[in-house]
């Protein structure tokens, strides 16, 4: 699989060029990226009517494929503290639910605060005997 790199940066995502080329990725760190952070910061997720949740959601018929971006939610919203951190974990799980049915993947993911108001959400996903690792380290509370 290949996809345009997106990585996070303090002010959303990026691409790279490198000598006037888009730098390609092999795996699923885009579209992990995009299930993360691709949705409206401000949707907490829950109701299937939220009108803060991403525009394009209105139009997708199948909800596995709508983007909600909890994990964006639960940083803004909660304390950077280690308690919060299964929280953090199970709010990018639900964003990255869809690749268990969609992939026959299996996801599992871990957060750490390696610095002052930062987390690191390191994300492995499955797919037979591939296994596609990457992290995201994020600001969290203080944007």
């Amino acid at each position: 699989m290949s996809d345009v790199r997106l990585f996070h940066t303090a002010d959303g995502g990026e691409i790279e060029c490198k000598v006037g080329l888009i730098t390609i990725a092999d795996g699923l760190e885009t579209a992990g990226y995009l299930s993360l952070f691709g949705g409206n910061e401000d949707d907490a997720g829950i109701a299937a009517d939220d009108p803060l949740q991403w525009w394009a959601n209105f139009e997708e018929r199948v909800a596995s494929r709508r983007q909600r971006s909890k994990l964006q939610h639960v940083l803004q919203g909660l304390p950077c503290t280690p308690f919060n951190l299964a929280r953090v974990e199970d709010a990018a799980k639900a964003d990255l639910a869809w690749m268990s049915e969609a992939l026959q993947a299996t996801v599992a993911v871990e957060a750490s605060i390696p610095a002052l108001n930062t987390v690191n959400v390191h994300i492995e996903i499955t797919i037979g005997n591939q296994t596609y690792p990457f992290d995201f380290k994020v600001n969290w509370g203080t944007e």
